[in-house]
């Protein structure tokens, strides 16, 4: 569950170049739902998400999260409740690591990490498994690097 409450977002606050990106936005979404957020270029939807993930801080508001409030809590953090897909797939991705290194990566995000094995087998395994669903032939080319990809498969690896 994703609740923002009468969040706002201001940027240069004070000057003549004063932006409100968002003005009391309240929203609540359920666990299972799907919801899209539709604007026009300027509306806000870019800053809500970001705010959403911790990008920046609101001015004013809450958010909660799987019911922990996450209003001030750094975007790392927030990172093991919430994650999101990226226009720019290279944004959600290291472009000279491996598909594999990639996902390996994307597996341990919101956890401790030590200095044991890159990609352990089991999870070479699973990587496959699931690239094998997304049916673009990824799964046999675990060993190349993401940059080369085309930016619909970077996107549907993120």
């Amino acid at each position: 569950m994703i609740t923002l409450q009468d969040c706002s977002k201001y940027f240069h606050r004070g000057s003549v170049n004063e932006v409100r990106a968002l003005n009391t936005i309240s929203l609540h979404i359920e666990e299972g739902d799907f919801t899209t957020i539709i604007g026009s270029n300027g509306s806000g939807k870019s800053t809500l998400l970001n705010a959403l993930a911790g990008t920046f801080w609101l001015d004013n508001g809450t958010i909660t999260i799987g019911g922990n409030e996450v209003t001030r809590w750094p975007e790392f953090k927030r990172a093991r409740l919430i994650a999101r897909v990226f226009q720019d797939p290279l944004l959600g991705t290291c472009p000279s690591a491996t598909i594999e290194q990639n996902l390996a990566l994307a597996l341990k995000r919101g956890k401790r990490r030590g200095f044991g094995p890159g990609v352990k087998t089991r999870d070479r395994i699973r990587f496959a498994e699931e690239l094998e669903k997304i049916g673009l032939g990824l799964e046999d080319r675990m060993q190349d690097r993401v940059g080369l990809l085309s930016g619909g498969q970077r996107q549907a690896l993120t």
